[in-house]
């Protein structure tokens, strides 16, 4: 007996699901050379455009020269440097929570957080849309484990009355593949209402989201009391690697003690702490950045709704179009490869079968030159596609 990877493999091509990497020969931006040819690209999670900025760029040179280029041993051993401790203070700071604990990247982050948090006897209630990493942290921590709804805190009020032992509610901040905001301010109510805490992954929030880039906790108006876990990722708008869990002193301490994905990993760089305290800086001080980037999504989404694209209930970078047959998702993004732009078809099991989408995203290094392009590409794609007449 032995494993048909062939047949499986042969599946998934004739379904239009099979993956395949795009080779990425320069640095992340607007314009970018994949597969050898230079594309406008509209798919990357570099929301600010801070993941090529020469100061982080420099910042990175200069920590490697100072920490060299490995982190050694993990924090719990010799492997906790400078660098990481002053970015754990900045995003604590940041965040206005006690501490916050670097992990080397988000998955292990959300792994580490709720698998330290819960385990047998108690529950983990998680949102249907939830990032794969939370829905995989929620069924490796061997609670009982549900998940409620969409977005919907009654469906969420109903599994709260059936829960057992400590009760943690999870959801994403934005959600990545439709864009939306959770509502935090009603998941807030029924946590209380049940003595439950609320951990948030906003992984697509930070930066892009609130008066300073805080995030969606910051947008909605809350704090420690209402989201006691916060998960923060630092690939996304901070343009660099890396994770991070913010909360009082007493979580952080638990993490230390009891989250294996960070007891057990070497840590990251010290110089890559080094160029995510500038891209902070940067962060907090340059608000002309998020202030783009709101032109460009009112640019996108007005532009769309006129040609009659199926857009999603998102105001934030991510604006999915929804195709919902993976060939024709698959179609759209390579007719518009054709013209030279870059969009990525998403397809299941990804989203939810029937749901295969365009997944854009915009990014303040973008500008309206780009996004009317893109827009004047799709318009002459969309028509072929859609049956209408061109």
């Amino acid at each position: 007996m032995s494993f048909d990877l062939a047949g499986r493999l042969a599946e998934r091509r004739a379904a239009d699901l099979y993956r395949q990497r795009p080779l990425l020969d320069s640095p992340q931006g607007p314009l970018v050379t994949v597969d050898g040819r230079e594309l406008l690209a509209f798919c990357s999670n570099d929301y600010l455009g801070l993941a090529n900025h020469p100061q982080l760029i420099e910042a990175w040179r200069a920590g490697a020269a100072r920490w060299g280029v490995g982190g050694g041993a993990s924090h719990l051993v010799i492997g906790h440097s400078t660098p990481h401790h002053e970015l754990e203070e900045a995003l604590a700071d940041f965040t206005g929570r006690p501490r916050a604990l670097l992990f080397s990247t988000g998955y292990m982050a959300n792994l580490g957080a709720v698998t330290a948090l819960v385990g047998r006897g108690d529950t983990v209630l998680e949102d249907r849309l939830n990032h794969a990493s939370l829905l995989d942290a929620g069924l490796l921590s061997g609670a009982r484990f549900s998940r409620y709804l969409h977005n919907d805190s009654a469906s969420l009020a109903t599994r709260l009355d059936k829960a057992e032992g400590n009760t943690l509610v999870v959801c994403d901040g934005v959600f990545s593949m439709d864009g939306d905001l959770a509502d935090l301010p009603a998941l807030c109510a029924e946590a209380r209402r049940k003595d439950a805490w609320l951990m948030v992954d906003d992984a697509h929030g930070f930066g892009t989201l609130g008066a300073t880039g805080g995030g969606v906790v910051e947008h909605f108006g809350l704090g420690l009391d209402d989201v006691p876990v916060l998960v923060g990722t630092l690939g996304k708008a901070f343009g660099t690697a890396g994770a991070f869990v913010a909360g009082s002193d007493e979580l952080i301490d638990t993490l230390v003690q009891f989250a294996r994905p960070y007891i057990y990993t070497t840590s990251q760089p010290p110089a890559l702490a080094c160029a995510t305290l500038k891209s902070l800086e940067l962060l907090r001080s340059e608000h002309w950045r998020r202030e783009h980037l709101a032109v460009l999504i009112r640019r996108f989404r007005e532009g769309a709704a006129s040609i009659g694209l199926q857009l999603m209930d998102s105001d934030t970078p991510i604006q999915p179009i929804l195709i919902g047959d993976s060939g024709r998702a698959m179609a759209l993004s390579q007719a518009l490869r054709e013209r030279g732009i870059l969009v990525t078809a998403i397809r299941p099991p990804t989203v939810p079968a029937g749901s295969a989408r365009l997944r854009v995203t915009l990014s303040a290094a973008h500008d309206l030159a780009q996004v009317d392009r893109l827009l004047e590409a799709l318009s002459q794609c969309w028509m072929p596609l859609s049956g209408e007449p061109a």
